[in-house]
């Protein structure tokens, strides 16, 4: 879907491995009655036909990637290295890629016209324009779904600052930010793009070690969100709070 960031994962580790695709894209509500027509078992993207297998999710995804085509390799060889990483990925797939979509969510409850900036560059079956005049009940049960309410996304604000703490432990500890990026990498740098083009979370990502390695790893992600949260809300994010990285 248009301004999917695991989705923007998935096609991040094609570029890298190299492998060809083609990226369709789906209406957001109408993809869940889509992806069943299409014979997917589940009701949410990123899904994907891989070497004739129906994969859905980042995570299955990459396991598929490195099935179809092992070198170069999004885990490293089994280890501790290979354990800090699968760690990584399900945090950034369980924990902060949910996070960061509730806040972009209910800011589009408020405020439906910035979706226009994440969908004007894809092939949507009809103008992006015509989808921001009617967009209102599809943000709506986007919102539900995702369980994108006010106290969600309060416990979500409050979480940001330790969970860009963590990402910038995991770039100190080398976890990710090598030279090869690995699966976590693609999981973790796709949410904090996102991250990116939300005005209000921006001071909170951008100077720290993670803004860097999102930024450098995607150097463009369509997409702005103005400033439109509560500002007891933002409270919350300390910013000026330098992580592990930082100070070293």
């Amino acid at each position: 879907m248009p301004g999917s960031h695991p989705g923007l994962a998935a096609t991040l580790m094609c570029d890298y491995k190299g492998i060809d695709y083609e990226r369709v894209y789906l209406l957001p509500v109408l993809s869940k009655a889509s992806l069943r027509l299409r014979g997917f078992p589940g009701i949410t993207v990123p899904a994907a036909w891989i070497a004739g297998s129906r994969v859905q999710g980042s995570v299955a995804i990459a396991r598929a990637l490195d099935q179809m085509k092992p070198d170069p390799p999004l885990l490293p060889p089994d280890g501790e290295q290979r354990r800090k990483v699968l760690e990584a990925e399900h945090f950034g797939e369980e924990q902060f890629q949910h996070g960061i979509r509730q806040i972009l969510l209910w800011l589009l409850g408020q405020d439906r016209y910035p979706w226009y900036s994440y969908a004007e560059n894809t092939e949507l079956p009809i103008s992006p324009w015509i989808i921001v005049r009617i967009a209102a009940p599809m943000v709506s049960v986007q919102r539900r779904f995702n369980r994108a309410d006010d106290d969600n996304v309060r416990e979500a604000l409050g979480s940001i600052g330790s969970w860009l703490d963590r990402i910038d432990a995991y770039i100190e500890d080398g976890v990710i930010g090598n030279e090869r990026p690995n699966a976590a990498d693609f999981q973790i740098a796709s949410s904090l793009r996102m991250a990116l083009t939300i005005e209000d979370l921006r001071p909170a990502v951008e100077s720290r070690p993670c803004g860097r390695l999102a930024t450098e790893l995607i150097p463009d992600y369509d997409g702005h969100a103005p400033a439109g949260l509560p500002q007891e809300w933002l409270a919350a994010i300390d910013a000026d709070q330098p992580s592990r990285g930082a100070a070293a």
